[in-house]
């Protein structure tokens, strides 16, 4: 195979291939290592490559293969990690200064189930400063950008993950998500992201944000890829207190199976309102697509939606301000400006604001329980806008209109984070400047199956996953 035809594989195309030693480990490797070489200084993507390692595994998968042990679908897969995911002997930042001399002396849980399935992980990705942003700006280890223009931002906080899968520099990687740090990027940089429901993954050895809404999760170019390394990390973990003991069903059995029949809500007056135009086509269109192939959409009221950016800051300031409290303290000059601002301004909520915000998203909680008996899933866009230029504070929407940056972002993608529901972002089409658009699908809680069956669906029936950015 040549270089590019090794750099376009999926998972589901590289790993029958390897099983049947038509493709070597190595070989993929290389190409991958040879990728982010000739890419990473123009985008960013990557804090440390784990160059040396990578191919000592690859040789070792290769020898395990040759010797009959295959270990599954993700043996010899080369893939990324977000730098607040701990990994035994590779420093892990966090996209931050204060860790950057970091190294665990253990995996993080999801680290450990990857190791054992056989994933060679090439190195940990960039990230916004201790995750608490939506742009990967990062000042201590350089601005991240998205490989369709770098001259436009990856998103955040996950933005490391977006660019290097985008860019072929690795067949997947996982992010962490809080308020929308899978799902921005992976709209932003026209891949397939997923939060799964809280307590689905294991949280354990992950550097947290806000720990009643953080979680983590696989970001790869299609949904069947997704399948496949969230199936190696979900479960139940006894080291994480928080991990639920609920059964992890045969997502990849379940994907064949259609969406004919499934009812997809719209809530009224929220999901298609104040978007770009491009934005608000693209997931139009893909609406379409889906009512095509068996799928009807209804809309369905929800009181409370307004009120869900309002709640979402002031618990993504508050649970963060206590994590950083000693720190900030003692480093505040560690911190980048963006980050230690939005550090102080948490401490500065009353405990009565806080309790509010956590008493809404109880009510938010109720109303989409209350919807879901109408409908499977809920739709609307991951974000109201494509990629901003690098460096971007503020973002027009419509009407000519500047509007803050961190508040825009967190428009669509706050919504699940605050239920504790899972979604799922998938490419669903670009704007007239070739920039990807992303659909937000949301689903009951543990129903992660009905999000990728979708997804699946519509990906078997378009091509928008199949594009690849000129670098």
């Amino acid at each position: 195979m040549t270089q590019v035809d090794l750099l376009n594989l999926t998972i589901a195309q590289a790993a029958p291939r390897l099983e049947r030693r038509e493709l070597s480990p190595v070989e993929l490797t290389e190409a991958m290592l040879q990728r982010i070489a000739a890419v990473n200084t123009q985008l960013n993507a990557y804090i440390t490559v784990c160059a040396q390692q990578a191919r000592d595994v690859a040789q070792a998968t290769e020898r395990m293969i040759r010797a009959g042990y295959y270990l599954g679908p993700l043996h010899g897969i080369p893939i990324a990690l977000k730098d607040n995911i701990y990994t035994r002997g590779i420093r892990t930042t966090a996209g931050a200064k204060i860790l950057a001399d970091f190294v665990p002396d253990e995996d993080a849980s999801v680290t450990a189930r990857l190791k054992r399935a056989g994933a060679i992980i090439l190195g940990k990705v960039n990230m916004h400063e201790f995750a608490w942003g939506g742009t990967t700006d990062n000042p201590h280890y350089g601005t991240c950008r998205n490989p369709w223009n770098p001259e436009r931002f990856p998103a955040g906080s996950s933005g490391g993950s977006g660019a290097a899968v985008a860019a072929r520099t690795c067949l997947g990687a996982l992010g962490t998500d809080t308020g929308g740090s899978i799902r921005l990027p992976s709209s932003v940089n026209g891949i397939v992201g997923i939060r799964p429901t809280i307590g689905r993954v294991s949280n354990y050895n992950v550097v947290p944000l806000a720990w009643t809404m953080d979680t983590v999760s696989p970001m790869t170019r299609t949904v069947e890829d997704c399948v496949t390394m969230f199936e190696v990390i979900a479960g139940w973990d006894p080291l994480d207190p928080h991990s639920a003991q609920v059964p992890v069903a045969d997502y990849r059995a379940e994907l064949g199976r259609g969406i004919r029949g499934l009812r997809i809500g719209l809530i009224r007056d929220y999901s298609l309102t104040h978007v770009q135009k491009a934005v608000g086509d693209a997931v139009r269109s893909a609406l379409k697509t889906l009512e095509d192939l068996g799928a009807r959409t209804e809309e369905i009221p929800m009181p409370s939606i307004h009120g869900n950016i309002s709640a979402q800051l002031t618990i993504e300031s508050c649970e963060p301000s206590a994590y950083h409290q000693e720190w900030l303290r003692t480093r505040p000059g560690d911190y980048g400006e963006d980050v230690r601002t939005l550090l102080e301004m948490g401490e500065m909520y009353l405990a009565t604001h806080y309790i509010q915000a956590q008493r809404y998203r109880s009510v938010l909680r109720r109303e989409f329980v209350e919807g879901f008996r109408q409908v499977d899933v809920f739709v609307t866009p991951t974000l109201p806008f494509t990629a901003t230029p690098c460096g971007a504070t503020e973002v027009v929407i419509e009407n000519n209109l500047k509007e803050d940056m961190l508040s825009a972002i967190m428009q669509f993608t706050g919504v699940p984070s605050l239920a504790g529901l899972p979604a799922l972002s998938l490419p669903v089409g670009f704007d007239p400047d070739g920039l990807p658009v992303g659909m937000q699908v949301i689903g009951r809680p543990f129903d992660e199956g009905t999000l990728f069956r979708l997804g699946h669906a519509y990906q078997g029936a378009t091509s928008w996953h199949t594009k690849s950015p000129r670098l």
